[in-house]
């Protein structure tokens, strides 16, 4: 930029500047709250789901299982693959320890990572919300 002798250049940089960094702090903030956010979720879903995996039945976990991922299928979830695959390795094993390890490493894989598989990992678990609800009303728990 030149400076025409007034400091306008001057002063459109410090604007600009100003607006960038305005907006750095915005998504800071935003990233720190989707943060908070998705640790609350997933210290609540892990408390559900260990209740889950201790009160249930595996024929009903079974059913469960084929209910929600009938409900992510048609989501389209990109990410349905390796979850259906970890879900029949858990479902293989015996106890519940493959179901932890289940749902560790699910959420270690799709917790992490960029803002695509964010949004899977969201939507997952709104099905997850869904099917939940449709197989157990309110009114039974």
């Amino acid at each position: 930029m030149s400076d025409d002798g007034n400091g306008a250049a001057s002063k459109e940089w410090d604007e600009l500047w100003g607006e960038y960094s305005r907006s750095l702090e915005n998504w800071k903030k935003m990233y720190e709250q989707a943060q908070a956010a998705s640790t609350e979720m997933q210290s609540r879903f892990n408390d559900v789901w260990k209740k889950t995996t201790v009160d249930t039945s595996s024929d009903t976990m079974k059913l469960f299982a084929e209910n929600w991922q009938d409900a992510m299928r048609d989501a389209g979830i990109k990410s349905f693959r390796e979850f259906s695959e970890g879900w029949q390795r858990a479902l293989s094993e015996s106890g519940t320890g493959g179901f932890a390890q289940f749902a560790e490493n699910w959420q270690k894989s799709l917790g992490t990572a960029g803002l695509e598989q964010m949004n899977s990992y969201g939507e997952m678990l709104k099905r997850f919300a869904e099917t939940w609800n449709a197989m157990w009303p309110k009114t039974n728990y």
